[in-house]
């Protein structure tokens, strides 16, 4: 990393965005938030330029989901539409991180830890954003 900030890791699905925060000196990523996903009306997009501006976010990790052909499918063009409504809105940069398997890792865990049904629904989506940053934090280092 060649600037000091915290970052925002962000896991987009079809029906939530999963939102990480990293410290100022990207050692560590922390679950933030889990937002409602609104393809028509642009507030997820508002929400985190919000998240942006208040926690002073110098860059935006956001995850590509890839086959594992090392393709990209429909959740990547997906995915890559949203960092462009995001680039358009926003000045600090948007960078992608492969985030296979990202998810079924996060479920495993809170599965292992007990949390269960709506409650893993909840915040699964938050632990698939902490494991993109994550990677990308400590492939930097």
């Amino acid at each position: 990393m060649t600037r000091r900030g915290r970052r925002l890791g962000l896991d987009v699905g079809s029906v939530r965005v999963g939102v990480a925060l990293s410290d100022p000196d990207g050692v560590l990523a922390t679950p933030l938030v889990t937002l409602p996903r609104d393809l028509d009306g642009g507030s997820d997009v508002r929400a985190i330029a919000e998240l942006v501006a208040e926690h002073e976010i110098v860059e935006i990790v956001l995850g590509l989901p890839r086959t594992l052909a090392n393709r990209e499918g429909p959740a990547a063009e997906a995915a890559r539409m949203f960092g462009d409504a995001l680039t358009a809105g926003l000045t600090v940069p948007v960078v992608y991180s492969d985030e296979r398997l990202t998810t079924v890792v996060a479920t495993r865990q809170l599965r292992a830890r007990g949390v269960k049904g709506r409650k893993q629904r909840s915040v699964v989506d938050q632990a698939a954003a902490v494991a993109i940053l994550q990677g990308w934090l400590d492939s930097r280092r």
